[in-house]
């Protein structure tokens, strides 16, 4: 998606295009890592210095709802954001260098319905996340 289309969403659920949102949008669109907001917030002031770090948190919130970016969880606890797969899609990170591909197919049927069984739980939805070192980083 590009930054346009972010915004436009953003403008057509009723939040203001700031220079602020901008600068915090174009940041993310084309990070192909994980960023955490810090990130995002020295990245995207480089674009718009009188950016707040408020305003950063504020605008990752507004995208995750809309579903335009994705919350990846870290081993080392701190949340960082990727703009949003399509459709479903599981994540692989490297934990050397940050960068993040998605990946489809996971054959995770059997496993769900066993936990199901045995727990007792309607499992509606997972989300897959996996761990290692890319490529270039091996």
């Amino acid at each position: 998606m590009s930054t346009d289309l972010w915004l436009t969403q953003l403008q057509e659920n009723g939040y203001r295009l700031t220079g602020a949102r901008r600068a915090v949008v174009e940041a993310i669109q084309k990070s192909r890592h994980a960023l955490t907001p810090l990130e995002v917030f020295d990245m995207a002031r480089k674009k718009y210095r009188a950016l707040g770090l408020v305003s950063v948190y504020r605008t990752l919130e507004k995208l995750e709802e809309l579903h335009i970016i994705q919350r990846v969880h870290q081993p080392q606890g701190c949340q960082a954001f990727i703009a949003a797969s399509r459709g479903h899609e599981h994540l692989l990170l490297c934990q050397n260098c940050g960068q993040v591909i998605f990946f489809e197919g996971d054959d995770l049927d059997i496993l769900i319905k066993t936990i199901s069984k045995k727990t007792g739980y309607l499992i509606r939805e997972h989300w897959l996340q996996l761990f290692g070192l890319c490529q270039d980083c091996q």
